[in-house]
């Protein structure tokens, strides 16, 4: 047996056993790695409200617990907000049950010519099986979703904190960083925190733009048809259809299609068909013109980024991709070299003049045949040979 054979032996377990360990702590890890990403990210999003305040004198630690008290106070007058809107509503509805399910009941019967009761109906409806069932459910249930609500709270707390962390001592953060790397290395370190802080920032900038937009112009509709809450379904309206991606705008627009069919089963349908016309005038026109500045990148690089994130990280890769592929690419334009673009009518969208190709030959000898062709009848007719 070689010498060397033991000692490679021992060595490849020696790795593999360390890779079994680096793969098992990193799954231990994801969830703490996820809540360092999301707080990295809000850091840099209020970076240039902290920078701003520290600029004028104020303290960094303050400034940072400054801009988080207003987000704290901004978020929990919101939830509190919604929170006795959806009592409320609830409540409405609860006690004008019986007249919804007469009216269905009455349409079924006229429709379909049964002859159903209200009466048997809820007595059928709380004595079946399922709903016996849902509720034994629920009430064994309530341990899991009081543990899972514990469970978000400490999340919550976790990103809270290393975001503050992470934007109170963004400076010496930067400083660590840049100690341990050459000097040219630290000009392209801090260029590219440069650009996520800017990216970021524009990116809720124009989110709380377009949502300050889309809040106004439902907070119209809803007053045009005295739905009740109209201003808290407009700030509804306005923030889950701009800050969660992809499906926000149906989340945005059930609430206030339920509490309109509450008015008027016709308000609902119109709340239905506005918020789909404001989404096409979003989508086509209002986005470009405020992303163009701030996150300029294309839609469908925009739409892709948003798959890939939610397929990494769900929820959180579809909220952080879009700040991070304008970072990326914002970044690596630097790195990539440009050159002028030919004066070729294809660059523009129009076609080329055929001057060349199969057809332009076929065309050619069509027409040199046909000159041979004339020519000959041209030398015949003055008694000349031809060729």
């Amino acid at each position: 047996m070689p010498r060397w054979l033991p000692r490679a032996i021992v060595l490849a377990l020696a790795l593999y056993a360390c890779f079994q360990l680096g793969s098992w702590a990193f799954h231990q890890l994801t969830g703490l790695l996820i809540n360092i990403l999301i707080s990295f990210f809000l850091a840099l999003a209020i970076e240039p409200a902290v920078s701003w305040m520290a600029a004028r004198g104020m303290r960094r630690g303050l400034a940072t617990a400054t801009v988080f008290l207003g987000l704290v106070v901004v978020t929990a007058g919101f939830v509190t907000m919604m929170g006795s809107m959806l009592a409320g509503q609830i409540a409405s509805i609860s006690e004008d049950f019986p007249k919804y399910l007469d009216s269905v009941i009455n349409w079924t019967n006229t429709t379909f010519g049964t002859e159903l009761n209200r009466v048997k109906v809820q007595d059928s409806l709380v004595h079946s099986d399922w709903l016996q069932k849902y509720i034994q459910d629920s009430a064994t249930g309530v341990l899991d979703v009081s543990a899972q609500v514990l469970g978000g709270l400490f999340h919550l707390l976790t990103v809270l904190l290393f975001a503050f962390y992470f934007a109170a001592d963004g400076p010496r953060l930067r400083r660590a960083l840049c100690s341990v790397l050459p000097p040219a290395r630290q000009s392209e370190v801090l260029r590219a925190w440069e650009i996520a802080v800017d990216k970021t920032g524009g990116y809720l900038y124009s989110r709380g733009l377009m949502a300050l937009v889309s809040g106004v112009a439902h907070y119209v509709l809803f007053e045009a048809l005295t739905v009740p809450y109209a201003p808290a379904l407009a700030v509804w309206v306005g923030l889950v259809s701009q800050f969660i991606p992809t499906i926000g705008t149906y989340l945005a627009g059930a609430l206030p299609m339920l509490i309109a069919f509450t008015v008027d089963p016709w308000y609902s349908l119109w709340v239905l068909i506005f918020v789909l016309v404001y989404q096409q005038f979003e989508n086509y026109l209002l986005q470009p013109k405020l992303t163009a500045r701030t996150v300029d990148i294309h839609p469908a690089v925009a739409f892709g980024s948003v798959i890939v994130g939610t397929g990494l990280l769900g929820a959180v890769g579809a909220l952080i991709a879009i700040p991070a592929v304008a970072t990326l690419q914002a970044f690596l334009s630097t790195y990539v070299r440009r050159y002028d673009v030919t004066d070729d009518p294809r660059v523009q969208g129009h076609p080329r003049k055929a001057t060349g190709g199969a057809f332009s030959r076929v065309r050619g000898l069509l027409g040199g045949s046909a000159a041979r062709t004339a020519r000959t009848r041209s030398a015949d007719a003055d008694g000349v040979p031809g060729g």
